[in-house]
């Protein structure tokens, strides 16, 4: 399936049914369905041929959403573009992912102005809602275009090329397929629960895992709710009177939700899978969760190379078979899903037995085609055979896997490897924090010592030595932080994982300031 197929699926469940929502506005299966046989005829008639490369940079909005699948229509690839990216960055994704047209909303009209000057490819911008000096307006755009149905034949299987976080030097650009997407759409109708029309809420951004969660709920003719920003009031609201039965939030979102004064008098009765994953969770918080938004909590765990599918866990599986909480399961990312194979390998390629820990491994029609124009990158990722997560992790006998680290987060001090996950589940034990980050610094004695940094929930007082004696009763000496620096607040990503690099980055420019003092 293309991408276009789902919305054209939902559409023959019913034309006239609500395919896109914000605020008040619907956009109906039949309008959709309309709008993007337009925007496909006006890429065409703007010379995009198959295969060509057009971005999407916009925040979360149904019109930018409905024009992916006119980009998949014309049989074009789409390229989404994170606004939160820096003006280098979404540069670099436009330039190396060979992006011949950007589809943008005004509000980041002066990134586009700074960028477009060094993008000699892109030739052509269009904006979303208001017409620009360097760019007409959609509506402009569309002027003299036909809805006729139309029919474009692809060139190739690739459906999207997604950038990498750039965590570890220039982002790579994944090439998904219709066949990896289909995949994932199939696993998730697959291991999580759907009963009637879904009606799912998008607050985290499209252009990440909440877009891609909207194509099983459109082949099933659900609704999209689309929210523009990140406001839990409204997210509470919507729940109830848009009778949500899907969502998805990354834990940082989760944790501030549970501290939300309206969510014990919410009427939650319509939810069905309250998807959680994007980073790892507190497990004393997803307990909490589970009692105070209900039983419907699901974990999923992917990555943008293996989308949001390589695990699953279900409401259910948070559960034993007494019904009592399944404790012993909730640190862990879920099983393998049905359609993947999930190994845990050495450095020499050994697949190691149960309980070992090592790189988890995956093999199945998930995983990417490869990276764009990097073959070296390609093959390094599929060494013996089998996609490298590059987390660190093992299966225990029930099958559930479970994630102690990424690999380059390992902390190594004293000749002990220390995952800075297992610390940070330590300290969310800590009822009063909210959210930590933890990692590696120099160390002249250990070579590198424990450091974290935490934050607090609002109007919780707690000191750093106070902090360090509750994780040491937990997981010992060794492990415990020998820094710990309390912050107000964590810098986030727009899917809301804690930046821990840029922390790190921070608390080493402080060592070096204060070594330059003395």
């Amino acid at each position: 399936m293309r991408l276009i197929d789902y919305l054209d699926k939902g559409a023959t469940l019913g034309a006239a049914a609500p395919c896109l929502t914000m605020g008040e506005k619907d956009m109906s299966y039949g309008e959709a369905q309309r709008f993007t046989y337009r925007v496909a005829r006006a890429l065409r008639r703007s010379g995009v041929k198959p295969g060509d490369k057009v971005a999407v940079l916009s925040g979360n909005d149904p019109i930018a959403f409905a024009c992916v699948f006119g980009i998949s229509r014309a049989a074009a690839v789409w390229c989404p573009i994170n606004p939160r990216n820096e003006v280098a960055e979404n540069r670099f994704i436009l330039d190396a992912f060979d992006c011949t047209s950007l589809i943008f909303h005004s509000a980041y009209a002066p990134l586009v102005e700074e960028m477009r000057a060094d993008l000699p490819k892109l030739s052509l911008l269009v904006c979303l809602d208001r017409p620009m000096p360097f760019a007409p307006a959609l509506e402009t755009w569309l002027e003299g275009v036909g809805d006729e149905p139309l029919q474009v034949e692809t060139i190739d299987d690739i459906a999207m090329i997604a950038g990498t976080g750039g965590t570890t030097g220039q982002p790579k650009g994944v090439m998904l397929s219709g066949r990896n997407l289909e995949t994932m759409s199939a696993l998730t109708l697959m291991s999580y629960p759907f009963d009637g029309r879904p009606v799912y809420l998008a607050l985290a951004p499209l252009t990440h895992a909440a877009g891609v969660l909207c194509f099983p709920i459109l082949a099933l003719g659900g609704r999209v709710v689309v929210m523009p920003k990140a406001d839990l009031t409204e997210f509470l609201d919507l729940i109830a009177r848009r009778r949500v039965t899907h969502t998805f939030l990354p834990p940082t979102l989760i944790y501030m939700l549970l501290e939300h004064p309206k969510l014990a008098a919410t009427d939650r009765r319509s939810l069905q899978c309250f998807w959680y994953g994007a980073a790892p969770i507190s497990v004393a918080r997803l307990e909490e969760a589970i009692v105070k938004i209900g039983p419907v909590m699901a974990q999923l765990f992917g990555q943008t190379e293996a989308p949001m599918m390589i695990s699953t866990m279900a409401p259910k599986d948070h559960f034993n078979p007494d019904g009592t909480i399944a404790r012993t399961h909730l640190a862990s990312a879920g099983r393998p899903a049905p359609l993947m194979q999930v190994g845990v390998m050495d450095e020499e390629g050994n697949l190691l037995p149960i309980g070992v820990r090592g790189e988890i491994v995956v093999r199945g029609s998930l995983v990417m085609e490869g990276y764009y124009k990097n073959p070296e990158a390609t093959v390094e990722a599929s060494r013996h055979g089998w996609h490298h997560t590059g987390d660190v992790g093992y299966l225990d006998e029930d099958n559930f896997l479970y994630i102690v680290d990424r690999a380059k987060d390992m902390i190594i001090t004293g000749g002990f490897n220390v995952y800075s996950i297992e610390v940070e589940q330590a300290l969310l034990q800590h009822p009063d924090v909210m959210d930590s980050a933890v990692f590696g610094l120099p160390d002249p004695k250990w070579g590198e010592r424990v450091a974290a940094v935490v934050q607090l929930h609002a109007g919780r007082a707690l000191s750093a030595e106070e902090i360090k004696a509750f994780v040491k009763g937990r997981i010992g000496s060794l492990k415990t932080p020998k820094q710990i620096d309390i912050w107000p607040d964590l810098p986030r990503s727009k899917v809301g994982k804690v930046l821990k690099k840029e922390i790190r980055a921070k608390a080493l420019g402080e060592i070096e300031r204060m070594g330059n003092r003395q």
